[in-house]
């Protein structure tokens, strides 16, 4: 896309607000509106920032994986271990439901945590066909030190808000979201 375009056209709705300097989408937006004054371009100012914001999201979360050996897929597994508190087991039904994969994606999963030391395979009590899935200590100290650092990337990308902005902008998306969630605990999209 041309960074030129649209670079002297008026913002419209939502220019300069709260004293922001422009951005490539307000760009983008002004030049579809001159091109497209019959369209509604509006969307494109929440959509594309959450879109840019993702990618912004989606690196520093592959770098803080890959810092501690892990990819997205092995950390959702050993967050999920970790999120389930003592002592960090699931079956592996829970974690296809929590991850969101299949059941042979999962096994194939398990099976190259459990080849590198972080997950162990334990029958479940009362039913010898049963496993758990558990998280090892090494796994532990592995998937607390991924979170750490993702944790400070992620303060990173948001430092040039203050506190309440923040909590306004969590509950802005939280309104936004809530459609396409499932709710608390039914095995909805995989968080961290």
């Amino acid at each position: 896309m041309d960074s030129e375009v649209g670079r002297d056209a008026p913002l419209g709705r939502g220019a300069g607000v709260r004293g922001a300097s422009r951005d490539e989408v307000d760009r983008i937006v002004a030049a579809w509106r001159r091109e497209r004054p019959d369209l509604d371009v509006s969307p494109l100012e929440v959509l594309s920032r959450v879109s840019r914001l993702a990618r912004h999201l989606d690196l520093a979360r592959r770098a803080a994986f890959a810092e501690h050996g892990l990819e997205a897929w092995s950390f959702d597994v050993l967050s999920a271990l970790r999120r389930a508190g003592a002592p960090h087991q699931l079956t592996p039904g829970q974690l296809v439901t929590s991850t969101l994969v299949t059941s042979g994606t999962m096994t194939n999963r398990v099976d190259r945590l459990l080849a590198a030391g972080l997950v162990e395979r334990h029958p479940a009590p009362g039913d010898r066909r049963a496993v758990l899935v558990r998280l090892t200590a090494a796994g532990a100290a592995r998937v607390d030190a991924a979170m750490a650092d993702l944790l400070d990337r992620e303060r990173a990308l948001l430092a040039g808000l203050e506190p309440q902005q923040r909590t306004e902008l969590a509950d802005v998306l939280r309104a936004l979201t809530s459609g396409f969630d499932a709710p608390a605990g039914s095995g909805g999209v995989a968080d961290l």
